[in-house]
């Protein structure tokens, strides 16, 4: 005879071997999901290089020449030494079409600079803006060159000006992401969105005809170009330079 109240004990044992297994699948399914996910963070992560290494001048060189001139790294920084002899603008080694640019820039009093991208290096373009767009880099208060809106800081230089003031004064850093894909140009500014423009289009067509670049027949003429970090004869620094191409 079976004892009283095995039935019931047999039937609970069962459901607590059946919950249990129930719950160590889960367990391993979670356990799965979270090395699965680890790849494609991975994957994100790498896919952002930095030009960068905020210690020596490795991956850059001047603009026609084999070697760095004029530029020396300052505190983690690419620093601009205006009088030295053969200075000139600083290019990246390698070439890019469709990334975001990320970096930081502080301009001293009265200065002038800019981020220069799809650089064309050839010896008939004698300088890095007579195929690159430039986004401006400036002290909007006390430089020349802020008698314009479209040269501004975060302007496309001489073609969009910035939709909002959000650059902080010289001396100190301000941040910036670039973003290029097939031929959409998007600046930031400290955060704040303030240019969007496709290149070809009636926009951007229309800047082009009212600027100096009209016809200049190598501007903005080369989908895939180096980006350049623009020498204009005042102490800048740059940092933080870090590139995703996409």
């Amino acid at each position: 005879m079976k004892p009283t109240g095995a039935a019931s004990t047999n039937q609970s044992y069962s459901n607590g071997g059946s919950d249990t297994i129930k719950n160590n699948y889960n367990f391993m399914k979670k356990i799965m999901l979270g090395l699965m996910a680890i790849p494609a963070f991975c994957l994100s992560v790498s896919a952002q290089t930095k030009l960068f290494d905020g210690k020596t001048t490795t991956g850059w060189h001047t603009y026609l020449k084999k070697d760095v001139v004029g530029w020396k790294v300052v505190d983690g920084a690419l620093q601009l030494d205006p009088k030295a002899e053969g200075h000139g603008d600083l290019v990246t080694d390698g070439e890019y079409e469709n990334y975001e640019l990320t970096l930081e820039w502080n301009i001293t009093k009265e200065g002038n600079s800019g981020v220069i991208f799809g650089v064309h290096e050839d010896p008939q373009f004698g300088a890095t803006y007579l195929t690159g767009m430039e986004m401006q880099v400036l002290d909007n208060k006390d430089a020349e060159d802020n008698k314009k809106a479209n040269h501004l800081a975060g302007s496309l230089y001489d073609m969009i000006a910035p939709s909002k003031d959000v650059c902080k004064p010289a001396g100190e850093w301000n941040k910036i992401k670039l973003r290029k894909k097939d031929g959409q140009i998007t600046f930031w500014l400290n955060g704040t969105q303030i240019v969007d423009v496709k290149i070809g289009s009636d926009e951007w067509n229309q800047a082009l005809s009212t600027s100096k670049f009209k016809n200049w027949k190598g501007f903005a003429a080369y989908p895939k170009g180096h980006i350049a970090l623009q020498d204009h004869g005042h102490l800048v620094s740059y940092r933080n330079i870090k590139l995703k191409e996409l």
